[in-house]
């Protein structure tokens, strides 16, 4: 076997494994994503078995750093990073360009391992996508604390402006929820919205809607049991688009939690008028959704939704759970009130210091 060929694929592998574990390290620490995590320790296991597969004491002896010519080009970029998350993308793209090498050089030597390689190339491609769209969306949701639900006929002025309003009171996450709209329609307001909300920084979602979810450009899609799958849902909208599930019982909590669902919304806790055909399960499902779900829910906020006030929210959040696990929608309570900045400043502050408590006591 060409000892050459067998330096370059070395070489190349040394740079794909050590580009994971860089992309590894922030999809841990930076985005504390522990999903990506077990992707990426999959696909350096994947590379550890092409090493052995073309035969580690060959490739060792192949190695030869003092001849490498390589070792002394450099560019000022290289050098340079802006952030982390520059820091992880450079390593990302490096990976890709790695793969490419062994793809193409174990043509030669063993068409299988080119074949697999291939096939991981492709897997770091979406691996991208996860780890610098997803990720950072889904860290950003797993510190938000108050959804905010819009349907125009609920608002108590022009929609746009009661959704600016929430925005300014300090909404984490604002969903569109409008079920009778044609299809034109729907998909302005909710190009209208995701421009709002990039504005201030804040995640947008979608009811129901996969497909005007993924052409207005929103963060995810929120679905209800009667809607598609998780999976058929994220084949539609991307795979690095948020997909939140509604449940009303412990065995839908059970069913999202099993489809991977990124959040679940728990309900209602209490009468609501915007699901009036619910039984109210109240605070107690919760309850036992949360000691459902245990340690691997780590990752997957529980969203409480159905009535919830300035009053009674802190009944939620007292709950016994993950730090910080439990979010809340609104939905009338804030855009059918009179000032809807304040009504949101306050229910944002409720929630701040319930958290706060929560987290000493986990």
């Amino acid at each position: 076997m060409d000892s050459t060929i067998l330096r370059i694929i070395d070489a190349n592998l040394n740079r794909a494994k050590e580009g994971l574990r860089v992309v590894e390290e922030y999809a841990r620490l930076m985005l504390e994503d522990a999903a990506l995590c077990e992707q990426v320790k999959g696909m350096r296991h994947q590379l550890a078995a092409v090493s052995k597969a073309l035969g580690l004491s060959a490739l060792l002896e192949a190695r030869d750093i003092r001849n490498d010519v390589g070792t002394q080009i450099n560019t000022e970029t290289e050098r340079s990073r802006a952030d982390p998350a520059d820091v992880a993308k450079a390593s990302a793209k490096r990976v890709t360009e790695a793969l490419r090498c062994i793809e193409e050089y174990c043509k030669i030597i063993d068409k299988e391992q080119s074949a697999r390689v291939e096939q991981l190339r492709y897997q770091t491609y979406a691996l991208e996508q996860a780890v610098f769209i997803g990720g950072s969306r889904r860290k950003k949701l797993r510190r938000s604390r108050l959804h905010v639900l819009i349907t125009e006929s609920l608002c108590r002025g022009p929609w746009l402006s009661i959704c600016e309003q929430t925005l300014r009171g300090g909404a984490d996450v604002i969903q569109l929820r409008e079920k009778s709209l044609n299809d034109n329609e729907l998909l302005s307001r909710a190009k209208r919205l995701r421009e709002l909300t990039r504005k201030f920084d804040v995640l947008f979602i979608i009811n129901d809607r996969a497909d005007i979810a993924r052409l207005a450009g929103a963060d995810g899609v929120h679905l209800g049991q009667s809607d598609l799958s998780v999976s058929d849902a994220r084949r539609i909208a991307g795979p690095h688009l948020l997909v939140g599930k509604s449940t009303h019982s412990i065995s839908e909590a059970e069913a999202a939690l099993a489809e991977r669902a990124d959040y679940i919304g728990v309900g209602p806790m209490f009468a609501s008028r915007t699901k009036p055909e619910v039984t109210v399960q109240g605070p107690e499902l919760l309850r036992k959704v949360v000691a459902m779900a245990g340690p691997q829910m780590m990752d997957v906020p529980i969203v409480a939704i159905g009535g919830l006030t300035v009053e009674n929210v802190s009944s939620i959040m007292q709950i016994p759970n993950r730090s910080n696990a439990v979010q809340v929608a609104i939905c009338q309570r804030v855009i059918n009130n009179d000032n809807p900045t304040d009504a949101t400043a306050a229910l944002k502050e409720t929630l701040t210091i319930d958290a706060n408590v929560v987290q000493r006591q986990s």
